[in-house]
């Protein structure tokens, strides 16, 4: 079974390193180990399990001219995720309850990346 090292960074400077099978979610392997994320519906229509993309393993990270790591080379998703918008996916925002990683990555997660994404579209 393949499987990835997923870094969890907070933003107030804590890091977690997860190893992560690419059949579980972020989620699903931060709840085995006792890592806290945040999560509500685990189907990927309310937001609150956002994280956002820092960087992969080959060490893309933010490019000058602002250009994130895409996130579908880190994530394949279970179900499409309703409650992000393209261009939020394209800034780099992830939703962990249904995202399997697909890479090495660095995760930015805590309560400032959720609230930069802002309410769901469905709640």
């Amino acid at each position: 079974m393949t499987s990835h090292e997923v870094t969890l960074e907070w933003t107030d400077g804590r890091t977690r390193t997860l190893d992560v099978a690419e059949s579980q979610t972020v989620l699903e392997a931060a709840q085995r180990v006792g890592a806290r994320l945040p999560y509500d519906c685990r189907s990927g229509t309310c937001i609150t399990c956002v994280g956002r993309l820092l960087g992969l393993e080959d060490g893309e990270t933010d490019a000058e001219d602002g250009a994130r790591p895409d996130v579908r080379d880190a994530f394949a998703y279970r179900r499409q995720p309703r409650a992000l918008t393209d261009d939020e996916q394209g800034e780099g925002y992830v939703l962990l309850c249904i995202a399997s990683p697909q890479a090495d990555c660095r995760i930015e997660v805590g309560p400032r990346v959720r609230a930069e994404v802002g309410d769901s579209p469905w709640a």
